[in-house]
């Protein structure tokens, strides 16, 4: 079993039990998915670039990554209709929770400068958002192989009612949140 998954049974499910006083263990706030989506422009032009990406995200998840597309055209960033302009995975069940612990036991402490995570990216339903800066700070990724440092944005989705919910929760899974 992964060892978050494991904790989060032993532990962290009875505290939230006892915290916010629930009736059944349905109402316990848990983690439903995360989704790891990367913005690449450069991939309409570059078919090399995008290729990049898929592989490098398809490292870090252990999961083939998906090209999303352009929905509208937009003049201004020389984007049209159907374009390639990301790449996105979404994690559940097993490698949902394997990829939560790696992120927050190994690549966030390798955040240069790093005080914790912002403690207010939630969206008001128990969704927490956290963009990164480069993907070099997981360990899969090796330094001499990327052609350029992208950013990616990690959405954790609970199952959370409220936004104290989920803090709680992600809080006690060991989410190293800065201090307010």
């Amino acid at each position: 079993m992964e060892r978050l998954k494991g904790k989060y049974t032993q532990e962290v499910a009875p505290a939230l039990m006892k915290k916010f006083n629930y009736k059944s263990v349905m109402q316990i706030p848990r983690l439903n998915k995360v989704v790891i989506n990367v913005g690449a422009g450069d991939c309409a032009t570059n078919a090399k670039a995008l290729e990049a990406v898929v592989n490098d995200i398809s490292a870090i998840t252990g999961q083939k990554a998906v090209v999303t597309k352009a929905r509208k055209s937009v003049a201004n960033f020389k984007v049209r209709e159907g374009m390639n302009v990301g790449v996105k995975v979404t994690l559940r069940a097993s490698r949902m929770w394997e990829f939560l612990d790696r992120f927050l036991n190994v690549a966030l402490p390798r955040v240069r400068d790093f005080r914790g995570i912002n403690p207010n990216s939630f969206d008001g339903r128990g969704n927490y958002a956290v963009g990164i800066k480069e993907q070099l700070i997981f360990p899969e990724i090796d330094y001499d192989k990327i052609d350029k440092i992208r950013g990616m944005d990690i959405v954790i989705c609970t199952t959370a009612e409220t936004d104290e919910e989920a803090r709680e929760l992600l809080r006690l899974l060991g989410a190293p949140f800065a201090a307010e």
